[in-house]
């Protein structure tokens, strides 16, 4: 049984393409096992135990967002966990390993390649991560859904494959109407405080200039009531479905005349997939500007209107809103080129090579020591043991010989 481990995790942009690529791995090799790893910090944990998924945790800590401090924090984490990734990798007899980056992408692909087990990387976002772009130099395939991103990758490892996707993403026929929006409000899986504060209220100040909408609105976990409470005060309590979570995105958005989101890599291949046109409010604090760059993407192309935040005022976003409400052959046209940046067989040819990648022979395995000075002790007496313990069965001691 061919076994396919796939690393990430932490937030929707992660855990879903994650899950796509799984799913169609098992679809082009029923006999394949998949198997994901992550922390018990994301919402993998909720989204793939509900779904029955295998899924190991590692306890591991950010690298970023916590400063100096937060990062030598982490890397320390990382470095001892590394042991415990390197069981794991032997014990599932993992033939691939994909990583998504975050936070246990990276410790399951150092192990990996110390074992010798072909490594692969997906970047969905226009500017590598910090785990993918340290990675880089060691992977055999890098999966990306911009061009921009080969720029920091071997070109020999570079496949364009796009943002791989759950098979309910498909493109859905958009007829513009006359006179009535349906506008759906996402702020990704984590929800985004900026857009359930200011965005009710351009709805409300469109409201009052003559635009005819309505509302549904994902809000992340725990804001519900606060957005809730916003649009009662507003007047707008019968016009809005405030929700938490939507589980069934890829409806949610066959449904909606425009969509106001953050510019993470997978809302917007959704939104491409589906082919809907979208004003984009970019996260100003995500690595990199990364999604800034997503978002100008998109709009370079005539897909949907970019708006940096600290230019997202209530009465800019109105602006937009009652812009597109008149404009029915904008919205169409937008919808369309939206639908033509859409990558939809992309899990299928990321599984496909994966697949491939799994047959490949082993790598070299790389000699270096994983973990700390008691890991690097044991490394170091494996000689002695080796000729006092001769009885000892094969494979009981774990070393840095190369891998089979």
């Amino acid at each position: 049984m061919t076994t396919v481990l796939i690393a990430g995790g932490g937030t929707g942009g992660h855990v879903f393409p994650m899950i796509a690529v799984g799913d169609a791995v098992r679809a082009a090799a029923p006999d394949a096992r998949v198997v994901y790893v992550g922390t018990a910090r994301g919402i993998e944990v909720r989204v793939m135990g509900e779904r029955g998924d295998a899924l190991e945790l590692l306890h591991v800590l950010p690298l970023r967002g916590g400063g100096l401090s937060g990062f030598v924090r982490g890397a320390a984490r990382a470095g001892r966990v590394l042991p415990e990734a390197r069981r794991l990798v032997e014990r599932l007899d993992a033939r691939v390993v994909l990583s998504l980056g975050g936070y246990a992408g990276g410790p399951v692909s150092l192990a990996a390649r110390s074992l010798g087990v072909p490594l692969a990387i997906l970047e969905p976002n226009s500017v590598l991560g910090l785990s993918n772009r340290l990675l880089s130099p060691i992977v055999d395939r890098a999966y990306i859904a911009f061009p921009e991103a080969a720029r920091a990758l071997r070109a020999s490892s570079v496949r364009l494959f796009g943002v791989p996707l759950r098979r309910a993403f498909a493109r859905a026929p958009y007829a513009p109407r006359d006179g009535k929006l349906s506008l759906l409000v996402l702020g990704g899986s984590q929800g985004a405080l900026a857009l359930n504060d200011v965005v009710p209220r351009a709805i409300a100040a469109s409201r009052a200039g003559g635009v005819d909408l309505d509302v549904v609105h994902q809000t992340g976990r725990d804001r519900e009531p606060a957005v809730r409470a916003l649009y009662a005060e507003l007047g707008l309590a019968g016009r809005a479905r405030v929700i938490p979570f939507i589980d069934d995105v890829a409806a949610a958005l066959a449904a909606a005349d425009v969509v106001i989101a953050r510019a993470g890599a997978s809302t917007l291949a959704e939104l491409c997939a589906v082919g809907r046109p979208s004003v984009l409010i970019p996260y100003p604090f995500a690595a990199d500007d990364h999604q800034l760059k997503n978002a100008q993407s998109l709009a370079r192309a005539s897909a949907a209107v970019a708006v940096a935040q600290a230019d997202a005022t209530e009465a800019r976003l109105a602006g937009e809103i009652a812009r597109l409400a008149a404009d029915p052959a904008l919205r169409a046209r937008m919808a369309d080129a939206s639908a033509a940046l859409a990558a939809p067989d992309a899990a299928a040819r990321v599984a496909a090579d994966l697949l491939d990648l799994a047959r490949a022979p082993r790598h070299r395995a790389l000699r270096f020591p994983l973990g700390g000075r008691a890991e690097r002790a044991r490394a170091g007496e494996a000689p002695r043991r080796a000729a006092m313990e001769e009885a000892a069965p094969p494979g009981a001691v774990l070393g840095w010989k190369e891998a089979g």
